[in-house]
């Protein structure tokens, strides 16, 4: 499949959105749906990932549809070369299932979200627009065993910013949200998220997030 990019006309606040899925009539019946809601703009689709690496090159795209499974190779494959490529957006898997050490393997690369292709159209738009916001979605049972792998010291303590960045992490809120709320700049937002990640021994936003809750709800 030959790679996409929308030269759409839409707000400047709309959520760019590039679709990587090798089934066409899966990804050509999302691209209509998202297409007929203002609140996104598709920056580009394919079905080939050779071809979606070089037009994420191009375009700006704030989150990045990407089904787990391409046919010849999956999702995992796709991580290092998109963030060599300097791609910086959200990254949303869809899949119709995963083996758990797959999951566990794109959490600890950074992904924003497990979205399950039984889901209705309705819940995978939230999905979008909650990823592109900052949230993590990725079900509990993936990121059990991460916790665990973590082993973070039981007298770990947090600072009052670290608690409080925390649970607004918690509530979903992205960086310019929690720097707004705590009147810092995001540079210092991302210092104390930083900090967290050091005195957890984790190294993802979804990982700290799960590990809060799991471990450290005490603290919040």
């Amino acid at each position: 499949m030959n790679a996409t990019i929308s030269a759409t006309n839409a707000t400047t606040n709309a959520i760019r959105i590039y679709l990587l899925d090798d089934h066409t009539l899966f990804r050509e019946g999302l691209r209509r749906l998202l297409e007929s809601d203002g609140r996104f703009v598709i920056a580009g689709h394919s079905g080939d990932p050779k071809q979606a690496l070089d037009a994420l090159q191009k375009v700006p795209v704030d989150v990045l549809v990407l089904d787990y499974d391409l046919g010849g190779q999956n999702a995992l494959t796709l991580l290092e070369p998109l963030r060599s490529a300097g791609f910086s957006g959200k990254i949303l898997i869809v899949t119709a299932g995963l083996p758990d050490k797959d999951a566990l393997a794109l959490i600890k690369g950074g992904i924003s979200g497990i979205f399950h292709k039984q889901e209705s159209p309705e819940q995978l738009q939230r999905a979008i627009l909650e990823v592109a916001q900052g949230r993590v979605l990725i079900d509990q049972q993936y990121l059990q065993a991460v916790v665990a792998a973590a082993q973070p010291q039981e007298s770990t303590r947090f600072t009052e910013r670290e608690r409080t960045t925390l649970r607004y992490l918690l509530q979903g809120l992205a960086n310019k949200q929690i720097a707004a709320n705590l009147n810092i700049s995001e540079s210092a937002v991302k210092a104390t998220l930083q900090q967290l990640f050091s005195k957890t021994g984790v190294r993802t936003r979804s990982q700290l997030v799960l590990l809060a809750i799991e471990k450290y709800r005490d603290q919040l």
